[in-house]
């Protein structure tokens, strides 16, 4: 069983009249790829500036490698946030952002760090503040990868990449990974694209854990049955429905089970069509589903699950 590295309990975390976290419990065990995914807003950017001691909890406990990481050196060694708002000094380039993170994580892999700004095409001796907003992010990300730090977070900093500067990144995460495993937590909005990476999938509505589960575990743990409404309706009576669509007599409804394997010959005799439901709109269902959206229709469906939480922008 894996070493267990981060214990939240009974965290909670209130912005005035806002409640930013409510009661989140979590565990991340150590060499996994978590998905932290969520819609704007939902508490993700909250729960790890609290978890890399850039934000305090208003009540709760949030451990790291055994510890808090407020004011301790020897966890936040071994810890590296990388956001999309990430600052740096005006005089700086990436090759001084670079040096100073080779002083700070023990684990630093200088060669890597060079091969990555290679592969992003990254001037290393241009200003930072000259950059763009695609090079900047590439700088975040090359600190986040070549760091290797124990633990992991990457707050959507790669929004600035392109679509192919987007998948390097995704495959050279990949690689080192293989070859040097340590925990990565990953939040997106990008859920499509880096639905493949994740080993694990933690998901956060208005300040709540939601589903916690491996993504092996989430797959095929949804389907979505259309035909006819009547027959629909029979076949799913009693289930848990997360969405539901119609159009005159025809219904198309996503439930929040599995089906098996008599149960999918059945509607398929009853002329049902069965089609899977992907990570992404299985996070957008349960979303929408707590905030009573579980019926809107499809184009209504996709909401930002964005960069930054909102809750944090108002601090």
């Amino acid at each position: 069983m894996n070493e267990t590295i981060v214990e939240v309990r009974n965290l909670n975390k209130r912005y005035k009249d806002l409640l930013a976290l409510d009661n989140v419990n979590l565990t991340l065990t150590a060499n996994r790829i978590y998905g932290l995914l969520g819609r704007n807003g939902a508490g993700k950017t909250t729960l790890m500036s609290i978890l890399t001691a850039q934000a305090f909890a208003s009540s709760g406990q949030a451990l790291v490698f055994g510890a808090s990481a407020y004011e301790n050196d020897a966890v936040l060694a071994r810890v590296c946030f990388i956001r999309e708002s990430q600052k740096y000094p005006d005089d700086f380039q990436p090759q001084h952002a670079f040096r100073s993170a080779a002083l700070f994580y023990e684990n630093w892999d200088q060669d890597f760090a060079d091969r990555l700004a290679e592969d992003f095409q990254l001037p290393v001796k241009r200003r930072i503040k000259k950059l763009s907003r695609g090079q900047l992010s590439a700088v975040g990300v090359i600190i986040g990868l070549a760091s290797r730090a124990e633990l992991t977070f990457f707050d959507e900093p790669y929004l600035g990449l392109d679509a192919v500067a987007r998948q390097l990144f995704y495959d050279r995460l990949v690689q080192d990974y293989a070859e040097h495993p340590r925990t990565i937590i990953l939040s997106s909005h990008l859920i499509d694209e880096v639905a493949n990476l994740l080993e694990h999938v933690v998901v956060i509505d208005r300040g709540r854990i939601i589903m916690d589960a491996d993504a092996e575990d989430i797959r095929g743990s949804a389907v979505t049955v259309s035909g006819s409404a009547e027959k629909v309706d029979m076949f799913l009576a009693g289930r848990k429905i997360l969405h539901r669509e119609t159009l005159g007599s025809l219904a198309s409804v996503t439930v929040d089970e599995a089906l098996n394997s008599r149960e999918r010959a059945e509607a398929q005799e009853l002329g049902l069509e069965l089609t899977p439901v992907s990570l992404q709109q299985l996070v957008v269902r349960k979303t929408m589903s707590g905030s009573g959206a579980a019926g809107t229709a499809a184009g209504a469906s996709e909401f930002p699950l964005g960069t930054d939480d909102t809750m944090e922008a108002r601090r």
